[in-house]
């Protein structure tokens, strides 16, 4: 499907962190392979947001080789406030490219006055060719990288001669709960004023993944309650 308010690019960084969440208990980290949808929709929110709409992440292209390097990492511990020694499994010298859309958040109705797409899409564009409103990270904050406009496909990758590689159970991202509005359908369990974990199997051909909207997953986690903010001062009660 083609999206008028459709925006492609480049992002890439000396180093990449996509932690399963599973690794994250104890202070050890490790990356997946490939870029959870969770976390390119953070650089698309790093580029250009407004709570008005909500970013969908199309599809994503993998241009570099797959390549870990383990560090050594000095963290704090939480009880006792000393050091720790912890091992991190970064992915090295990252370049990937995105194509992504936005919908209107149909659970902010409240900014209804502000859907223009015209405008948005634009000012997403002029951030996007000035590298970002925000800092760009690739997973997690001490792992900086940078964006710019491409055409998505254009030159080659490490793995366009690849048919298929597929990585297992894998997570997608978030739902949060004023984002199920848009993602609610008698099918699925995402659940308004509820925060969601969703789960899928990714599939990469010839260096394409092709993303799943949050409600087509497979496999949801429901996370309990929370409150919605309402951008005019008040919090919304949770059901």
């Amino acid at each position: 499907m083609q999206y008028p308010n459709r925006i492609e690019f480049k992002v890439w960084g000396d180093y990449a962190l996509f932690s399963d969440p599973i690794t994250r208990i104890g202070g050890e980290k490790s990356t997946y392979q490939a870029p959870t949808y969770e976390a390119l929709k953070g650089i698309l929110a790093s580029i250009y947001w407004k709570p008005t709409f909500i970013w969908y992440v199309d599809k994503v292209r993998i241009l570099n080789p797959i390549q870990t390097e383990t560090k050594g990492v000095r963290t704090i511990k939480y009880n006792g406030g000393k050091n720790d020694l912890a091992y991190y499994t970064y992915l090295k010298d990252c370049c990937y490219q995105v194509q992504a859309h936005f919908e209107w958040n149909r659970g902010r109705e409240e900014l209804k006055s502000d859907r223009n797409e015209n405008k948005h899409h634009q000012c997403a564009l002029r951030m996007l060719k000035k590298g970002g409103s925000r800092d760009i990270f690739l997973g997690t904050r001490e792992c900086q990288a940078y964006v710019e406009p491409c055409i998505f496909g254009e030159g080659e990758g490490a793995y366009d001669q690849l048919p298929q590689l597929s990585w297992g159970l894998m997570y997608h991202g978030l739902t949060y709960p004023d984002e199920a509005a848009n993602e609610r359908t008698p099918e699925n369990e995402l659940k308004p004023s509820r925060l969601t974990a969703n789960f899928w199997r990714p599939v990469m051909e010839r260096g394409i993944i092709q993303f799943l909207r949050p409600s087509q997953c497979p496999h949801h986690k429901d996370l309990g309650p929370r409150s919605i903010k309402s951008f005019g001062g008040a919090l919304q009660e949770v059901e």
